[in-house]
């Protein structure tokens, strides 16, 4: 496979520190996934203006603002840059006459390229400068982009579902991420239609927490990464990176986003997150049509396990922090007492490691603390999607057991509610009971997909918690 050539960021390239990059001292920086601590050098440290942003302009401040990027520390500044003539827009579409419209309405001037894959009633387009191409066998989405993308001869590649709508001055912003000469993919955030039907309980819930949304948080999309992929109902790529990896695999029908970053990723490009741009999506609004979804984006990860290993876990921890979240999970004193005792010790350690660092203790306490709360989630969300089936069969068996998994199952919705609101507190969100309920619903039914999915390919990588040393 071939990578991408040199890391050199042009001139006026700017990035800034990640909101949650801690910096104890003026020297040091402490974030990125996995966490790691920098330490400058005080000329590099004075590159690094009040505000946190690194502006390209010489030698010194390209190479650390490539540190920066590439330590996950700091992401690059959401400005926008002018002209998007080099783009070609290219739409897979099956039975979508009206979301065809609709987009093209919303892409005036851009080169398009629908490719109608194996449609009942053929789509039909205006004409120059949109493109059409018919394939009489339904072959999937992942198979369509690629036939759209053959067709392409600019640098640059968008890739729209035909039920998507993009804001405006989503192609400038990606586009000047892709000024980045390791970036292969720029990906929007995917949010509601602004016209959607949000006085719908299953259209609101969808707008807080679909599955094609990765957050407000821009970043690096790579696995082990808060944000591990980005959906390909929306993305701009580099033509020739795209091609490097041999584009989207035309056999998967489901998971071919998650498959392609991970790709690239391991042939060493860069896949960047940018929620300063934005695209909209036709949410499902029934409540059956969105756990349908669910259920199939579930049946894929037994298919990514098989390709990229451990990539795929559903959980991924250490031995000490598995133990410390079974204690908390367990909710007996002496499991609770063995989690504090773990956690005390971590803290001890990170301590002694950080103690050439400005203010070690309360750094080190809040580093335990985060990989505490964090733990616990992360063992509780497993709990309750992908590992129901087996939770639901030890509640069975067990009273106190049960007992736990039920207030477990009430609380965890009602906490992530609280964190929706708390993130998108202009938003419409259903109350609390609808939330719950939907939530719940919806972890069994991606978890339903992942078991049907490892028991159809005989794979049970996708069901393997990654536990490290």
């Amino acid at each position: 496979m071939i990578g991408p050539g040199s890391a050199l960021l042009p001139g006026g390239f700017a990035v800034r520190l990640d909101p949650a990059c801690l910096r104890p001292g003026p020297r040091h920086l402490l974030g990125g996934s996995p966490m790691r601590l920098l330490t400058l050098s005080s000329a590099a440290a004075g590159l690094i203006d009040d505000h946190g942003t690194v502006t390209v302009g010489d030698a010194a401040t390209a190479g650390l603002a490539r540190r920066l990027l590439d330590s996950g520390v700091a992401a690059p500044i959401a400005a926008a840059e002018e002209g998007a003539a080099e783009i070609t827009v290219v739409v897979p579409v099956r039975d979508d006459q009206a979301g065809v419209d609709r987009l093209l309405r919303a892409l005036p001037g851009l080169p398009v390229v629908v490719v109608d894959d194996g449609s009942t009633v053929p789509i039909r387009v205006p004409g120059d400068p949109v493109r059409l191409l018919r394939l009489e066998e339904n072959r999937g989405p992942a198979h369509a982009r690629n036939r759209g993308a053959a067709l392409v001869a600019t640098d640059l590649v968008a890739f729209l579902d035909a039920d998507t709508v993009p804001r405006p001055g989503w192609a400038d912003v990606l586009r000047a991420r892709l000024a980045d000469p390791t970036v292969a993919v720029a990906a929007p955030r995917v949010v509601g239609l602004e016209r959607a039907p949000w006085t719908r309980p299953v259209a609101r819930y969808a707008g807080l927490h679909s599955s094609l949304d990765m957050g407000p948080r821009p970043g690096a999309a790579r696995p082990g990464n808060p944000v591990a992929y980005v959906p390909s109902a929306a993305m701009l790529v580099r033509r020739t990176a795209f091609e490097a990896v041999g584009g989207f695999d035309d056999d998967l029908r489901v998971a071919e986003d998650v498959d392609l970053c991970w790709r690239l990723a391991a042939a060493g490009w860069t896949v960047r997150y940018e929620p300063a741009a934005r695209v909209g999506h036709d949410h499902r609004i029934t409540a059956r049509a969105l756990l349908g979804r669910r259920r199939f984006y579930g049946t894929g990860a037994a298919e990514l396990a098989r390709r990229h290993g451990a990539h795929a876990a559903p959980v991924v921890t250490s031995v000490p922090a598995a133990l410390a979240a079974v204690g908390v999970l367990s909710g007996t004193r002496t499991g609770l007492a063995g989690a504090a005792a773990i956690h005390g010790w971590t803290f001890v350690r990170l301590r002694g490691r950080l103690r050439e660092v400005p203010r070690a203790d309360a750094v080190a306490a809040r580093i335990t603390a985060r990989a505490a709360y964090f733990g616990a989630q992360q063992g509780l969300a497993a709990l309750l999607r992908h590992y129901w089936p087996a939770t639901a069969a030890a509640a069975l068996l067990s009273r106190r057991f049960r007992r736990r998994v039920l207030i477990a199952a009430a609380v965890e919705p009602v906490v992530t509610w609280a964190a929706a609101v708390r993130r998108e507190p202009s938003a419409p969100h259903p109350d609390p009971v609808t939330w719950a309920v939907l939530h719940r619903l919806d972890d069994l039914a991606y978890g339903l997909g992942v078991w049907q999915g490892a028991v159809a390919r005989g794979e049970i990588g996708a069901l393997r918690p990654r536990i490290t040393r």
